[in-house]
């Protein structure tokens, strides 16, 4: 019954990634992505419901308009697998609750922001509010413990904001800070602290890299970094910071 559960959730997550895929399309286009149906982006063509089948579709029809035989960028299959496969994990390391259903919508979320703020170096405040919103719910699940929340949505966002106003947005964009307000009512302050050190690595990492071998420009896009953070955290957060209080012995102190 539990292997069941998971192939259902595998597919849940493999059509939601479909939608994720329009959603990534249409909000930096400032397009309808909830009335207007979906359609070749070379040709125009109204795709039916057997050319949207996640992953399968592209495959079959080897990653080309079956009308016009257009090229289809391979973000489409790979943002689907991708949502699919962090959904799993999710459920497979917090177990089948509520709460994995909500870090799963996180998930969808911040894989949108992800891929926008890669591209437009800009975090839609829609998706922004929506991760607040599952930060509410979260806070309102563990009410007894709800300063935690309150605390996680200061501790580093209110910090980033103040920085954003003092500098002009010189040092950290508004998004940047906003995501972070709302991703710290999700994970407390704990998690959310660790989420940002964790987004600051990758990205000091990855960028210079980037920087280095593809010619990549000196600004960077940090929303890609704090979505990889935040899920991380989401994750394994708790187990990383016991990991980190034996390692410096701050457990038998606490």
């Amino acid at each position: 019954m539990e292997g069941i559960l998971y192939i259902l959730i595998g597919m849940f997550g493999l059509v939601i990634g479909s939608f994720l895929n329009v959603l990534i399309l249409r909000i930096p286009a400032k397009e309808d992505f909830v009335k207007e149906r979906s359609h070749c982006m070379s040709c125009g063509y109204q795709l039916a419901w057997y050319d949207m089948v996640p992953v399968l579709s592209y495959l079959i029809y080897r990653g080309r308009c079956r009308n016009c035989g257009a090229k289809i960028s391979i973000q489409y299959p790979l943002v689907e697998a991708c949502n699919a496969g962090l959904y799993l994990l999710i459920f497979y390391v917090n177990g089948l609750s509520i709460l994995s259903s909500i870090y799963c919508l996180v998930t969808s979320a911040l894989l949108v922001i992800a891929v926008i703020d890669f591209r437009t170096f800009e975090i839609p405040l829609g998706l922004t509010i929506f991760i607040a919103l599952m930060g509410l719910v979260c806070s309102v699940m563990d009410y007894k413990h709800i300063a935690l929340y309150v605390f996680g949505m200061c501790s580093v966002g209110l910090v980033l904001e103040i920085i954003f106003i003092l500098t002009g947005g010189s040092v950290i964009g508004g998004g940047d800070a906003t995501l972070m307000m709302a991703a710290g009512l999700v994970l407390g302050w704990q998690k959310i602290v660790l989420a940002f050190f964790l987004a600051c690595i990758l990205g000091a990492i990855i960028h210079s890299l980037r920087m280095k071998f593809t010619g990549a420009d000196k600004m960077l896009a940090l929303g890609p970094y704090l979505a990889v953070g935040i899920y991380i955290c989401m994750v394994y957060g708790n187990q990383l910071i016991q990991w980190y209080l034996h390692i410096s012995g701050l457990d038998y102190i606490l």
